[in-house]
């Protein structure tokens, strides 16, 4: 097994059961999951051992026919020179209209994903996992302008994110 896929699954170990969504935050409550599938790119997040390392990040959405949702994650490790990648599944908790998914890597170790902002044209995503340590920006292109960014890092630090150690993602390979 390679060393991101084995550090993703100790993450997911570490996370199973972690559901919940973190005080304060509230799932956005119009996600329209046909919208919502494709490709995005992570702008930027707060950096944990699953992603540790990795540039270049994407998530790939679809839906399944179960009402489950298709979970690609890939990103380049410079420090091994190839693609990473991880398939999972995520699960809506509530109705498919709450931003509030369980997303699991391995079996049934299930971990919180939660869409907490969504612009209406479904071009940027703002989520986090059970607590605040986790907090992506998605975008569904590589780059996005620094006043988007500004913004992004403005409602994550209301929403009482700590970005001291926020990572700007290196898209490059994904222009």
């Amino acid at each position: 097994m390679s060393n991101a896929k084995s550090l993703i699954m100790s993450a997911v170990l570490v996370l199973a059961g972690c559901t919940g969504v973190p005080d304060g935050i509230e799932p956005v409550s119009d996600l329209d999951v046909e919208r919502y599938k494709g490709t995005w790119y992570e702008i930027a997040r707060l950096d944990h051992s699953f992603e540790e390392g990795l540039s270049n990040v994407t998530a790939d959405y679809s839906l399944q026919d179960d009402g489950s949702i298709r979970v690609i994650n890939r990103g380049y490790s410079e420090e091994d020179g190839k693609w990473e990648e991880a398939e999972g599944r995520a699960v809506f908790v509530d109705d498919e209209a709450n931003g509030h998914l369980k997303v699991s890597f391995f079996g049934p170790f299930y971990a919180s994903y939660v869409v907490f902002r969504l612009d209406q044209d479904y071009r940027f995503a703002y989520i986090t996992g059970y607590d605040r340590d986790y907090v992506w920006f998605l975008s569904r292109t590589p780059t996005v302008d620094d006043e988007t960014l500004a913004e992004f890092k403005k409602t994550a630090e209301a929403r009482g994110f700590d970005l001291d150690e926020l990572i700007i993602v290196d898209q490059s390979r994904n222009r």
